[in-house]
């Protein structure tokens, strides 16, 4: 299947649960090529940075599963 070099936008809310969502983001280390975490205290909000890069099947496999905790938005672009 075709590689794809992608961006996804995570917010997280002060619910949000951020072990889950780490624990997502580990499954799918393969496909990542950077990452950045942002804690907006005032905000009570985080967001996490992901650079990647695969197929769009294992990238859609990471997205619908952050997208479905609840107080977690997920967007994300592709090339």
């Amino acid at each position: 299947m075709e590689q794809r070099i992608g961006a996804v936008i995570i917010l997280m809310d002060g619910d949000g649960d951020v072990h889950r969502v780490n624990a997502i983001i580990s499954e799918h280390a393969d496909i990542i090529l950077g990452r950045q975490g942002i804690p907006l205290r005032d905000r009570s909000t985080n967001v996490i940075s992901l650079v990647l890069e695969g197929d769009t099947d294992r990238i859609g496999s990471l997205t619908g599963r952050l997208g479905r905790i609840p107080g977690v938005k997920v967007k994300s672009v592709l090339t």
